[in-house]
């Protein structure tokens, strides 16, 4: 896995060992931020289950101002913290080694204006941590939701609207927006 575009192009990132977690493949990630182009610019990014922090570390080389990265498990947030000290992007990361329902409990309202779900598939996570972010979000804010691609997705939940799906083989996902 590697930050495929940005001031940290190439880079290789490290990843977990074994299947715990699951990493958005490298064509998926370039295709999410073909879409999202240049939008990525001077915008606060959160990186909700975070596994080994790619999409937020791609998100900040290609410009974004700041990422907090939040995962619940010990092992990814060392991962994670190895991976921004390897960008060098101490500055502008923050990481909550944090269950996801706590750690949006704590977000201020309008924080982020962009946010990434990749959560274990076939749980609902990701849903139900898109009905909670409606308060962090910003009013012009995106979320984009990556699931099994025979997951169902509704098209409206909580405050957000689904306005784009795209799949990736066994990938889809989700772009959502505030209603």
């Amino acid at each position: 896995m590697r930050i495929i575009s940005g001031i940290c192009r190439g880079r290789k990132l490290n990843t977990l060992e074994g299947d715990n977690t699951r990493p958005t493949a490298d064509r998926v990630k370039e295709s999410v931020f073909n879409i999202l182009g240049t939008s990525v610019m001077d915008k606060n990014v959160l990186d909700l289950f975070a596994g080994s922090g790619a999409l937020g570390l791609e998100a900040l080389s290609r410009g974004a101002a700041s990422c907090v990265f939040v995962d619940s498990s010990k092992a990814a947030m060392k991962i994670i913290e190895r991976n921004i000290a390897g960008c060098r992007f101490e500055e502008k990361a923050k990481t909550y080694l944090s269950e996801f329902k706590s750690a949006i409990s704590r977000f201020s309202k309008g924080q982020f204006d962009l946010v990434f779900l990749d959560p274990p598939y076939h749980k609902n996570f990701g849903i139900e941590a898109l009905s909670l972010l409606s308060e962090a979000v910003s009013e012009d804010g995106v979320v984009i939701l990556e699931t099994d691609g025979d997951e169902e997705v509704l098209d409206c939940v909580g405050a957000f609207e689904k306005y784009d799906v795209r799949g990736y083989g066994r990938t889809k996902v989700s772009f959502f927006r505030k209603k």
